[in-house]
Formats: structure tokens, C-alpha cells, sequence
């Protein structure tokens, strides 16, 4: 299994940037995706979820209505769309896939999104 987030970097307060994770080694639609974040010092916080069939999504309230998570079957991929950022949008943000039978989670390395001017 393989799971790889890309897209981070530098961005001003206010832009926008859309991360991928791209998956491999699995039936991509028999598991669930998760976008977190983490921040130093802090825990992990969840930001957002995509079932398997991509047909449910759900986005913390701390950025609903800025962030999007999505999938494409065909391209195993999963993107979390992230508009009108903020300083505090700043952490590294791992991706995750749940096998929806054994539960067993799969994680990326992280990639680093920091706002700031």
C-alpha cells in the first residue's frame, strides 16, 4: 500500500491550495479517506472524510466552507481543496486510507502547508 500526499508549500493569507493524495496497492473504493493536520505540540485533528463510493463527505467546523475533500476512481486520487487560507491553516497535513472491512488504516508522510506573507 501506498499512500502520498503532495502539493504543499508556501501560501499567502487569503490563497488557496489543493493537496493530492495519490494511492496505490489497493481496491481504492473499498476504502474510506481522511485528510488531518497536525501542528507542533499539538494532536493530530481531523479535517475532513470521503467514503469509499466518494458519495459522502464530511468537514470540521473549523473549516467548513474554505475546505473541499474529493476523490477520482481513475485516478486513485484524493484532493482536499483548500480556499481562503489563514495562518493558522498552518501544519502538515497527512492523508489516510481506512480498509472499510478490517479497519486498518494506511497513512502518507505528511506535507507541509504553511500561510503566512
Amino acid at each position: 500500500v501506498s499512500v502520498v500526499e503532495s502539493g504543499g508549500g508556501l501560501v499567502e493569507p487569503g490563497g488557496s491550495v489543493t493537496l493530492s493524495c495519490k494511492c496505490s496497492g489497493v481496491p481504492f473504493d473499498e476504502y474510506h479517506a481522511r485528510w488531518h493536520r497536525q501542528t507542533p505540540g499539538k494532536e493530530r485533528e481531523l479535517v475532513a472524510f470521503i467514503t469509499g463510493d466518494g458519495n459522502n463527505a464530511r468537514i470540521v467546523d473549523s473549516v467548513k466552507g474554505r475546505f473541499t475533500i474529493s476523490r477520482d476512481k481513475d485516478r486513485n486520487l484524493v484532493s482536499l481543496e483548500m480556499n481562503s487560507l489563514k495562518p493558522e491553516d498552518t501544519a502538515v497535513y497527512y492523508c489516510s486510507l481506512q480498509d472499510m472491512s478490517s479497519r486498518k488504516e494506511f497513512w502518507g508522510q505528511g506535507t507541509q502547508v504553511t500561510v503566512s506573507s
